[in-house]
């Protein structure tokens, strides 16, 4: 079967891609043959990779060119299927992973303040995108949306007019070997002492980019109000506004506990020197950063409104936080500091990843392929 992969941009750091990556070669194990339609793409993963790049000036005219781009490059091909990592209408399985962006928007705006939630209003960008999420998900031509957790099925399913049998439920994959609980043994004490962590800090791992909706702020201020000086926070991802959230450590008087590293190429040593990993986001269909710390025997913390949630078992292998309850959070961070270092929390946190091999993920999509068939030429 010849399969188009439609992602706009790669970015090493961010777990989308690293999720593409990791598909691709298990797809093509599996005896697809496998493109990738994109502007930009450094990866491994792809043996054929269409290059399309239209110009543009501001982020409408980039997505509406690209998705006009991507479309035209895909009927040239005549690809038995289409999947798209985009908003683009006309594809045959969409991969939701960005979630629902109305249901972001939603979000954000019940915590917004009064000119903040005018100026998304007032936002063009948001309009584009709620109009063609809209005629991408009740467009006659798909097929089926794979939903990386019951979130976003639900999320779907709320806000747009589709059949409910298009919808599947296909959680990320993770690497289980790479994400495995003896590199984390093997890499504590030197990644620990990187960090500069002495034996009884209670360490805390944030990886993903995009602090706003990860919740790095409600974590910040969540680590000032725990007043407690062995716990710490190191940060792995990139964001524009990264010297803002430094400065918001630095006048809670966190400076010397909060250290925010960058895009990370490898984030095992991160995940290894965690007592336990932290994503208080506003909403995330489903962080693949998550599945791996739990996979390298790491207990998690996450929001509730996050997909990573339906793999929270309370008090076993972690626990679920509500979004921008700095004080609530403050108190999770008390008995995490108290309990993650528990063995019997590492190999629940190991066990929960166990089922979500990316060859299992892999095998999902195919078998989801091998029922839409291929469409007539």
């Amino acid at each position: 079967m010849r399969i188009a992969l439609v992602r706009q941009r790669y970015n090493p750091y961010g777990g989308a891609e690293r999720f593409l990556e990791r598909a691709l070669q298990a797809l093509e194990r599996n005896g697809a043959q496998v493109t990738l339609i994109t502007r930009e793409w450094t990866g491994n993963g792809a043996r054929r990779v269409l290059r399309v790049n239209p110009p543009y000036l501001g982020s409408l005219w980039r997505d509406a060119g690209f998705a006009r781009a991507a479309r035209a490059a895909w009927t040239r091909e005549r690809f038995d299927l289409v999947q798209s990592h985009e908003r683009i209408s006309g594809c045959d399985v969409y991969r939701a992973g960005d979630g629902v962006h109305r249901q972001w928007l939603e979000y954000r705006l019940q915590h917004a303040t009064r000119l903040a939630r005018s100026k998304v209003r007032a936002n063009p960008y948001h309009r584009y995108v709620c109009k063609v999420e809209r005629r991408m998900f009740e467009h006659a031509r798909l097929r089926a949306v794979v939903c990386n957790s019951r979130m976003v099925r639900n999320d779907v399913l709320r806000h747009f007019q589709i059949a409910e049998a298009k919808l599947h439920v296909i959680y990320n994959g993770v690497d289980l070997e790479h994400f495995h609980p003896r590199h984390r043994a093997a890499l504590r004490d030197s990644a620990r002492s990187s960090f500069g962590c002495a034996p009884s800090d209670i360490l805390f791992a944030f990886v993903g980019s995009g602090f706003e909706r990860k919740g790095l702020g409600c974590a910040i201020d969540a680590l000032g109000r725990a007043n407690d000086a062995r716990l710490r926070l190191v940060v792995a991802g990139r964001d524009r506004d990264a010297a803002q959230f430094a400065a918001r450590a630095a006048a809670a008087g966190l400076a010397g506990r909060v250290k925010l590293l960058g895009g990370v190429d490898d984030v095992r040593p991160v995940y290894a020197a965690a007592d336990c990993f932290i994503l208080p986001t506003l909403y995330d269909p489903f962080p693949n950063a998550a599945l791996e710390a739990l996979a390298m025997g790491v207990p998690i913390i996450v929001g509730s409104h996050c997909g990573a949630a339906e793999l929270v078992q309370a008090g076993r292998n972690g626990w679920v936080c509500e979004p921008n309850d700095a004080a609530s959070l403050a108190m999770l961070l008390a008995t995490a500091a108290a309990e993650a270092r528990d063995e019997k929390m590492a190999a629940a946190a190991r066990a929960g990843a166990e089922g979500f091999g990316i060859d299992e993920m892999a095998a999902k999509l195919t078998q989801l392929y091998a029922t839409l068939g291929v469409r007539p030429a």
